[in-house]
């Protein structure tokens, strides 16, 4: 089988649902299949370069991003605990607590939402109070891309 679109269809239909079902046993519905699908384009990116017995790379390559996924989720919760850690009482005795309580579990809400990527730049940007040029030396990019 030599064509590409074949040759990756096959190795879909062999092996989706062993990839799915490791995913599963490590996250949820929607992560393990996010995981899967992830997983399938790498394969299809690397299609030349898979081994005659392609399940355990697949495998090893899902492993791979329920880690990312696990560290990145346990990086934005952190942040959102540091986040809820730096709020005192004093800063929800203003004029109306219920609108301070709104606006943190605002702020809360939307990093967990974020990129870990893009966490990083308002971290870097805010907590930090780095300048573009700096915050980008961190990030690896220059200060434009920044």
């Amino acid at each position: 089988m030599n064509d590409p679109a074949e040759r990756f269809t096959a190795l879909y239909d062999r092996h989706y649902r062993s990839v799915l079902g490791y995913a599963l046993l490590r996250a949820g519905q929607d992560a393990a299949e996010d995981v899967a699908s992830e997983t399938f384009l790498v394969a299809w990116r690397r299609l030349g370069d898979l081994p005659d017995a392609p399940l355990p790379w697949l495998l090893g390559v899902a492993r791979n991003l329920l880690h990312k996924q696990y560290d990145s989720g346990r990086r934005r919760r952190a942040l959102a605990d540091r986040v809820a850690a730096a709020t005192t009482t004093a800063d929800l005795a203003g004029p109306d607590v219920a609108d301070r309580v709104v606006d943190r579990d605002a702020v809360r809400a939307a990093l967990s939402a974020l990129e870990e990527r893009d966490v990083e730049v308002i971290v870097l940007a805010t907590w930090y109070d780095l300048a573009p040029r700096d915050a980008a030396r961190v990030m690896g990019c220059s200060a434009a891309a920044f």
